[in-house]
């Protein structure tokens, strides 16, 4: 059981340092085989001293195997909860990622480091995240872009922006505007918000 210990509080610890660094780190698939192979270990074990005291009224089970079930149960939870809260924190995190730049998926995965770091079921999630929240915002279309993520309204319709990354023809209310790097445009805001989030465009 110690051992299963010391898998779990690693995995917590490299959730911490993350979360102070604010990095993601590459999945550990290692340690979380490691863990899970270490739980159904300690699930056999508790299913075979279940078995031998089982013929016994619940009272009357000898002190030291009950005291071995709580201990095996108890890790046993303990080591799941710490596999659940890893790859939750891990999922808060790309969910974090993918808002940041405006809903834009492909500007998460096609990043070599990140998708260095994801777990093939992480990118499924991505996906998976990515077109629930696509359908979702198509329903609200007319209304309002969820994906903005806008806190302080914008006290005007257009923006100054320069461009600081090539984006090539983007349709606006104006027509075809061919963003250019190191160019300035004034345009309006909501033609050119994503723009913003995902890095191409600062406003000036």
């Amino acid at each position: 059981m110690s051992s299963s210990t010391e898998l779990s509080v690693q995995l917590i610890t490299e959730c911490k340092r993350s979360s102070n660094s604010g990095t993601l780190y590459k999945y550990n698939d290692n340690l979380v085989r490691q863990l899970s192979r270490e739980i159904r270990v300690l699930d056999r074990d508790l299913t075979a001293l279940l078995s031998s005291v089982s013929h016994l009224p619940a009272n009357e089970i000898p002190h030291p195997e009950l005291c071995a079930l709580t201990m095996i149960q108890t890790t046993i939870e303990r080591d799941k909860r710490c596999l659940l809260a890893y790859h939750q924190f891990r999922m808060s995190m790309l969910k974090d990622m993918y808002w940041a730049v405006g809903g834009a998926l492909p500007h998460v995965l096609n990043d070599p480091d990140v998708r260095g770091k994801l777990s093939p079921h992480e990118v499924d999630f991505m996906r998976e995240y990515a077109r629930i929240t696509m359908e979702y915002r198509s329903d609200l279309s007319d209304v309002v872009d969820i994906t903005m993520g806008i806190i302080t309204p914008p006290k005007d319709i257009h923006a100054l922006v320069i461009v600081v990354r090539d984006c090539g023809v983007v349709t606006t209310e104006l027509g075809a505007i061919d963003f250019q790097k190191g160019q300035r445009y004034l345009v309006r805001r909501a033609d050119i918000e994503h723009l913003i989030l995902q890095g191409y465009l600062e406003e000036v």
